[in-house]
């Protein structure tokens, strides 16, 4: 029974800026690709960043590089996505995700498990 939960989200102006946290159970969690993906109602879940096993490799989809930033506490267990300048366009539920394709396939919006999701919207 894996267990993922998200949290941090809220509501922040336009260029502002917010920081996503993800803590996961019942795996190991320093053998485990992560990821962050969103979807925004009526659209298709996408990729937003993941990071490797090892933690030497992210992906970024091109929207959020340079903004967003992926980190991986393995002393902690928490996965980390900073996000900064934050733009209406980014409003989203965000999701945390254990055992990803991220980094396998880059921007493939898959994974084995999946958290219940964190709410993000940014004002205009």
């Amino acid at each position: 029974q894996v267990q993922v939960v998200e949290s941090g989200g809220g509501l922040v102006q336009a260029g502002g800026s917010l920081r996503l946290s993800c803590t996961a159970s019942g795996l190991a969690f320093a053998d485990a690709a992560m990821g962050w993906f969103r979807q925004a109602p009526g659209k298709e879940r996408e990729v937003v960043s993941c990071i490797n096993i090892g933690g030497g490799s992210t992906y970024y989809t091109d929207s959020v590089k340079g903004r967003f930033t992926i980190s991986k506490d393995n002393a902690k267990n928490v996965l980390y996505l900073q996000m900064n300048s934050l733009r209406p366009e980014d409003t989203a539920m965000y999701y945390c995700a254990a055992e990803s394709l991220c980094t396998v396939i880059p921007g493939a919006a898959e994974a084995n498990y999946w958290g219940q999701g964190t709410q993000v919207t940014v004002s205009s």
